[in-house]
């Protein structure tokens, strides 16, 4: 992976509408359940000492096309613990963006209060203008955690072995940047 040493310069922040981030986790052995979260914002600063990038999802914003119990027991504190834990943070470490497209992100998830490093593979665009003058950037990651390091810890066993809640989480963000100076 060949790195553009400073491909995106200035400060860019995460279109809310056109931006988004969520989670998969495989569900009673079978299915994959799917949840986004409506509120995120980011900030992506490029310059001659590199990029770096922070961000957080407010977590009661998850959108859950479940009954309403369901989603009050992921809000819960079995699951993210929104009433003391309202955000999920990230803040880079290192972020590599190579001349072909491909992302490499480092840095702390902080989910529940417990804070790990990851690592996001993806991809990102270069800065290119819109129809209204905008500058913009896309910048979309994936990531594989592990639920119970971050406190997630609730299961319930399968009558056929196994339990409910895989521990394999995928968490996908997807970042329509836009140049702010």
């Amino acid at each position: 992976m060949g790195t553009n040493a400073t491909p995106i310069i200035g400060i860019y922040a995460a279109d809310p509408i056109h931006s988004s981030a969520g989670f998969a986790v495989k569900y009673m052995g079978v299915s994959t359940f799917r949840a986004t979260f409506d509120r995120l914002n980011a900030t992506l600063k490029g310059g001659s000492d590199g990029i770096t990038l922070e961000g957080a999802a407010e977590v009661d914003s998850v959108s859950i096309h479940s009954p309403e119990q369901f989603r009050a027991n992921v809000l819960g504190p079995e699951f993210f613990d929104a009433e003391a834990r309202p955000q999920i943070t990230f803040t880079a470490s290192e972020v590599l963006l190579s001349d072909d497209g491909i992302a490499l992100v480092r840095g702390a998830l902080t989910i529940k209060g417990n804070t790990r490093q990851i690592v996001a593979q993806g991809t990102w665009s270069p800065p290119a203008s819109d129809s209204s003058g905008k500058t913009r950037s896309h910048l979309g990651l994936e990531a594989t955690i592990n639920r119970r390091d971050f406190g997630i810890i609730w299961d319930a066993p399968l009558p056929s072995g196994g339990t409910a809640l895989a521990d394999e989480v995928t968490i996908t963000v997807e970042l329509a940047l836009v140049a702010t100076d």
